[in-house]
């Protein structure tokens, strides 16, 4: 075990290659998948209840997705020769991809989404070679302005699971608020004043007290656990393979985005590890975006890519170890080989996640913020700055300005992050700087 040795309050407590203890490492890899579950698993439920699945077709594909994304968080932070950023790096599937999916299933079922998923990650393979000499885009301005971008952009996700989850019958109910303010106040005491582990998985231990006073008051149903079998042996290609051209370019746009994503999770990820991340990382970390959702296509499970939810948990608990991103990974494919072990996490409460997400994604945004504060503000950084977080901003909270553009456009600046990334790459380049 190695130990960040440094009193600086600022310091990490465990660095990108150091090594916990195995009742640690266990401990906070359980906390970053408590932390992402709900979005790893949300994906695949929605479009089974678009798709009309059965329980069953639907808790399969539930299955495929968590075991998928162990194997392709594994890949992601251990990495294996070119593939891989080699930084604690959650790996999940992505809301961009509900649409196509969606629209292709209507048309050609699963084997049709398993076909576009495969051939389409092909576009992210391709753009995997053009990001190191893209990189030279991205100053310290920059990746202020993505790192700050994913928070921001995340902090409506929050405060939707801490009203009841978006949709819901009670949502902003006095019972869901009033949960989710006391674990966020429990949380953030423990990781304020908490010593030792009570400290570094304040996080962890915030979610399960949030379950538990859940319980009591009626939150946490349990029929799904008992419905859900209790093993899903993975079973490559299940559903067969459907390829049609026309349903793998509408799943290129949204493999754009989450290229763009990658790219802004990496650095954030860097950021909040206080490693300089480079270039290579990061195509090496979009090119494991691609292949994982390959390998993700052909167990019956939807694109994977990186997940922003996780770079929070890093800067609150200081903790930067891949090694524990690695072990959470084999955790997540083994749940997805027990579906009652996932079930069990899946009925958290959205309140008990919301009271933590409002911490983790405002923290995020801090670290964006404290990377700008670094940087010498003109009034041509001011400028950029502005409208990469006005756009970005905007089409997070009002989604529906985007509805009249066609599929592609409405697909690539449907994220807050990539609509903010691109367009202050764009002011970067076109607005010169006075000497």
């Amino acid at each position: 075990m190695t130990r960040n040795s440094s009193r600086n309050s600022t310091a990490l407590l465990y660095g990108l290659d150091d090594r916990p203890t195995w009742p640690e490492t266990i401990l906070l890899a359980l906390q970053h998948i408590l932390a992402a579950f709900a979005g790893i698993v949300a994906v695949p439920l929605v479009i089974g209840s678009a798709l009309n699945f059965s329980a069953q077709e639907t808790a399969l594909m539930v299955s495929a997705t968590v075991f998928a994304s162990g194997l392709t968080t594994i890949l992601q932070s251990k990495g294996l020769g070119p593939l891989g950023s080699r930084v604690a790096n959650m790996m999940g599937t992505d809301f961009t991809f509900v649409n196509p999916s969606i629209a292709v299933g209507a048309k050609f079922g699963v084997a049709g989404i398993v076909a576009a998923t495969i051939t389409g990650a092909l576009a992210e393979v391709v753009l995997s070679r053009f990001i190191k000499p893209l990189m030279r885009f991205f100053p310290p301005l920059i990746i202020g302005i993505v790192v700050s971008l994913i928070g921001v952009t995340l902090l409506p996700v929050s405060i939707d699971w801490a009203a009841g989850g978006f949709g819901s019958a009670d949502y902003g109910s006095v019972k869901n608020l009033a949960v989710a303010f006391v674990v966020m106040v429990f949380t953030l005491l423990l990781s304020h004043f908490g010593k030792g582990m009570w400290k570094t998985a304040a996080v962890f231990v915030g979610m399960v007290f949030g379950y538990l006073i859940s319980i009591p008051l009626g939150m946490v149903g349990l029929s799904a656990v008992s419905a859900a079998s209790w093993l899903a042996i993975p079973n490559p290609l299940r559903y067969g393979f459907t390829f049609d051209l026309a349903s793998t370019l509408s799943f290129v746009p949204a493999y754009i985005v989450s290229s763009i994503g990658t790219v802004g999770v990496v650095m954030a990820i860097g950021e909040a590890s206080q490693t300089k991340v480079s270039s290579e990382q990061i195509s090496s970390g979009v090119l494991a975006d691609g292949i994982g959702s390959m390998i993700s296509g052909v167990f019956g499970a939807g694109p994977n890519t990186a997940f922003s939810q996780n770079v929070g948990l890093i800067t609150l608990t200081k903790v930067a170890s891949r090694h524990v991103m690695i072990v959470a990974g084999a955790i997540l494919a083994v749940l997805g080989l027990f579906p009652k072990l996932s079930a069990l996490i899946s009925v958290m409460p959205s309140p008990v996640l919301g009271g933590v997400g409002v911490i983790m994604f405002g923290l995020v945004a801090a670290q964006g913020l404290k990377t700008l504060g670094q940087v010498e503000l003109g009034d041509r950084e001011l400028l950029i700055i502005s409208v990469a977080f006005a756009l970005g901003i905007g089409v997070t909270v009002r989604p529906n300005i985007l509805d009249n553009l066609p599929e592609a456009f409405r697909m690539i600046f449907s994220s807050g992050i990539s609509t903010g990334t691109l367009v202050a790459l764009v002011l970067n380049i076109i607005l010169p700087k006075k000497h």
